[in-house]
């Protein structure tokens, strides 16, 4: 199996000219077909007392803004793809919602992976906003480039989280074509709470085995609670050599809300991680 079908989130210029070159890498390693995706805002201006009515001149010229990023994001894709040698196609949408429109998702639904580039905030921007709707709606695996990574460089070595569950589980299959092509997968798990101290011993052996018949170079490894020291810490550390090229973990094992509020190991990643992420729920 492989990704043949790629989508690239190209919100902005910036983006797109560094989330350019890792489409293009992916594309050539999987002789993928890519799509370059960009939701343009309607223009809104705020309304002001007493008569509340919006300057219409205003909103022509917020709205021409908006419009000349799409065309610089648009040039930026289709010369990058181009220059690369890859299969494209541009496609752009107007929302008031951005990213989390219908026809945003209908493309990313089609698509076997979305890729799209960290945010350079920890602020409840609305990139990040975005990334989450494609994580909780899309149905897709999100491969997360930090934008700390300038170059897309081999996938050698592939740390996956495993916790057992439903998103864990859908990661690691959903990053398959990976796994197999790595050099070494390490199957990494933190605190499991079963009781049965044999069981603890034996967490992610079973998925190794999996792994394994497909090819995958598996080791597991595990780590057992400890005072102070949480999930997203221990998996921080493990990232913090640099050693790890690409990271597979579940994406919101509680809601959305909560890890929104009151903090997760989702919402680390999504701001902190140094590593290729790939991410699915």
């Amino acid at each position: 199996m492989a990704y043949k079908t790629i989508l690239a989130v190209m919100d902005t210029a910036e983006n797109a000219n560094r989330l350019g070159d890792f489409a293009v890498s992916l594309a050539n390693d999987f002789s993928s077909h890519v799509v370059g995706l960009h939701m343009e805002t309607f223009a809104t201006v705020p309304l002001v007392a007493p008569m509340e009515m919006p300057d219409p001149a205003t909103v022509q010229a917020v709205q021409e803004v908006a419009h000349q990023q799409t065309t610089d994001v648009e040039r930026i894709f289709n010369r990058t793809m181009s220059d690369g040698g890859v299969s494209h196609e541009w496609r752009s949408f107007m929302a008031s919602v951005g990213y989390a429109a219908s026809s945003a998702l209908d493309s990313a639904r089609c698509a076997d992976l979305v890729i799209a580039r960290q945010p350079n905030t920890s602020a409840l921007s609305d990139s990040r906003a975005d990334i989450d709707s494609f994580l909780y709606d899309s149905g897709r695996p999100v491969l997360l480039v930090p934008y700390t990574l300038a170059n897309p460089r081999p996938i050698k070595r592939v740390l996956v989280a495993w916790n057992g569950s439903r998103e864990a589980t859908r990661a690691t299959f959903d990053a398959l074509p990976f796994l197999i092509a790595a050099e070494s997968v390490e199957i990494f798990s933190f605190g499991a709470d079963d009781s049965d101290d044999h069981t603890k011993a034996l967490a992610g052996t079973d998925l190794a085995s999996t792994l394994a018949r497909h090819g995958v170079n598996v080791t597991v490894t595990s780590q057992e609670k400890a005072h102070g020291v949480s999930a997203k810490t221990a998996i921080e550390t493990r990232l913090s050599d640099n050693s790890i090229d690409l990271l597979v973990m579940g994406a919101y094992g509680h809601s959305r809300w909560w890890e929104m509020l009151f903090g997760g190991v989702t919402r680390t990643v999504l701001d902190k991680t140094t590593a290729l992420t790939l991410m699915s729920r």
